[in-house]
Order: structure tokens, then C-alpha cells, then sequence
């Protein structure tokens, strides 16, 4: 997907942008195609913000969770899969892709639409990851809103059983 910021840039303003190479690798990852997987993209210290948990989540070992059991719950990927280990990431036919991304600084907003399974219903849902990095490109924090409100009720239920399964417990909801 094409850059898309508020005021225009040169080539050298995108390479002094860690967003630009941060987002080109969780594409890359999203592929199944990032060397490392997670542990390749995100800070030891980032903070995940998710819209249907109250606190926020920090560190990486817990990102990685929430990230997984996001894909799992909104894109049909193995959440137990890691790309690190040659796993096959998001397909073209899949249920969730990007359609709007701004980028700029440290910063990147990407726009998604996916389906939902409501009571064997597909619905449509939509939603915004918002990225920050550091000067090194390691994701500091991962935000995501989402909307309709009825989406936010299923992918609730959904990450909940999910989150419970990856980590072999119930979830911290706070």
C-alpha cells in the first residue's frame, strides 16, 4: 500500500522516518516473510492498548500475545504459528486486509476491514492499529479501535477464548 502523509516528502525525508521501515517489516511480517517474527518488530518495553481491555498491556511477551490472538480472531491466521518459524501469514482471500495507511515521524495509523463470525453470521467490522516506534524502528506501541459497537462485543468474546487458549488461562481483562 502507498504512503499517504499530510505534507509532501523527499525520499530522504522518508529514510529519516523509522515509521516507513517499521511498517514495510510488519508488512513483511503480517507475510509470513519477517525473519524473527514479533521479536523482530516489536520493543522490549512496548505497550499494546486494546479497545476491549481497560489497562494497558506492556511489554513484548504480552504484545505478542494480543497481536496473535488478534490475528487468529480477525484474519483467520494460526495465533499459534510465528512467522519466525516460516509460518504462512495473511492471504490474499483472507477476511482482514489494510486499506488506508498514513505515515509520518515515529507514527503510522493503518485502517483495516475485516468480517466478523456473529452467531454464524459474517459482519462486517472496521478498525485502526496505530503504530509508534522508536528512532531504531521497534514498535514502542500498538493501539487498536475498532467499531461497530457490535463488532467490539464479538471480537470481545473471540479474544477472550483466544487469549485464554494461547496463554493456557483466563485473560487479565482490568
Amino acid at each position: 500500500m502507498g504512503d499517504t502523509t499530510d505534507s509532501p516528502t523527499t525520499g530522504a525525508d522518508v529514510v529519516a522516518e523509522p515509521i516507513h521501515g517499521c511498517i514495510e517489516r510488519w508488512h513483511r511480517h503480517l507475510n509470513g516473510e519477517l525473519p524473527g517474527g514479533l521479536d523482530a518488530l516489536l520493543h522490549e518495553d512496548c505497550v499494546f492498548l486494546s479497545p476491549i481491555v481497560f489497562t494497558p498491556q506492556r511489554g513484548r511477551e504480552v504484545t505478542k500475545l494480543y497481536l496473535r490472538a488478534a490475528g487468529g480472531t480477525l484474519a483467520d491466521v494460526d495465533p499459534a504459528a510465528d512467522a519466525a518459524d516460516g509460518a504462512a501469514g495473511l492471504t490474499d482471500d483472507g477476511p482482514f486486509r489494510y486499506v488506508k495507511e498514513i505515515r509520518q515521524g515515529h507514527h503510522a495509523m493503518l485502517e483495516f476491514e475485516t468480517t466478523i463470525d456473529v452467531d454464524g453470521e459474517a459482519k462486517y467490522a472496521n478498525g485502526v492499529d496505530i503504530i509508534t516506534c522508536d528512532d531504531d524502528g521497534m514498535i514502542t506501541e500498538f493501539k487498536v479501535m475498532m467499531r461497530p459497537l457490535q463488532a467490539i462485543h464479538a471480537v470481545h468474546a473471540q479474544m477472550q477464548a483466544m487469549l485464554a487458549r494461547l496463554a493456557g488461562e483466563e485473560p487479565p481483562f482490568a
